[in-house]
């Protein structure tokens, strides 16, 4: 069971993630179970944080004059929510999410949203070293494939390689139904 400081953080659950320019996704259901545990969080009064990506890159649906920028309707965040943006994959670089999670005396971290292996990854990891009790909702996070040195990858291995990866050392990886208890 959670403890009441456990943050809910919300990482880059933005529309530009619909372009087909990422190619296939695993996880078609990550969005309803991010809304889930959105509303259970928000009902316990339990912190909640959202995280946007506004990407430098020329091309990218994420960038902040691109309509792709704007949060899905499932994570929008209300006025009285913490909302930092980001340039780079992790959301404590940049940011000042780890002086307000200290300040708020919030000792866990719960991350949904995209990409599994990208930014969710990444936040995992340096949450994990920055000495927070981190957990990731394997089914509230998602992926897209992948093609390395002629080889293609399907969203569903690079997910679950990503999510195993982070298991023990750096997260508990948990399903949804765990936390809706």
């Amino acid at each position: 069971m959670l403890k009441i400081n456990t943050a809910l953080v919300l990482i880059d659950v933005q529309v530009g993630f619909d372009d087909p320019v990422w190619g296939e996704r695993n996880n078609p259901d990550a969005e309803q179970h991010i809304g889930e545990l959105l509303t259970h969080w928000r009902r316990a009064g339990r912190p909640v944080i959202h995280v946007q990506h506004l990407s430098t890159l020329a091309d990218s649906p994420l960038r902040p004059d691109r309509s792709g920028n704007a949060f899905k309707p499932e994570a929008l965040p209300l006025p009285d929510e913490a909302l930092f943006q980001k340039s780079v994959n992790s959301a404590f670089i940049g940011t000042d999410l780890q002086g307000y999670l200290k300040r708020q005396r919030v000792t866990g971290i719960v991350l949904v949203g995209l990409t599994t292996d990208h930014c969710v990854s990444t936040t995992a990891r340096m949450g994990a070293n920055l000495g927070f009790a981190v957990t990731v909702v394997e089914d509230a996070v998602a992926t897209f494939e992948r093609s390395f040195r002629g080889k293609h990858y399907p969203a569903g291995l690079i997910h679950e390689t990503a999510l195993a990866s982070l298991a023990v050392e750096f997260a508990e990886v948990v399903a949804a139904a765990e936390l809706l208890l």
